[in-house]
């Protein structure tokens, strides 16, 4: 499988869970405590050094409080072009 990590729609990802935490007012920190972590996990997930799996990704839309739905939309919409993972 190829990597995955600065494609379009991990960077699309990365954007949107940016956005989303910032839109909700937290913190890298403030989240990082809701998730029982360090702040560097967060750091990591946002500078796109680390990939998402799907159950982070659930746990963060539950933590921060963003639609599921409307952030894969948008990675979708990233990947429409590249049929390749």
């Amino acid at each position: 499988m190829a990597k995955t990590i600065r494609t379009n729609g991990q960077l699309a990802l990365v954007r949107a869970l940016v956005d989303a935490r910032q839109n909700a007012g937290l913190s890298q920190q403030q989240l990082a405590a809701k998730l029982n972590r360090h702040q560097s996990f967060v750091a990591r997930l946002e500078s796109g050094e680390r990939r998402i799996d799907v159950v982070e990704f659930t746990v963060l839309a539950r933590v921060i409080g963003f639609d599921k739905n409307e952030v894969l939309s948008i990675v979708e919409a990233a990947t429409e072009s590249d049929h390749k993972i």
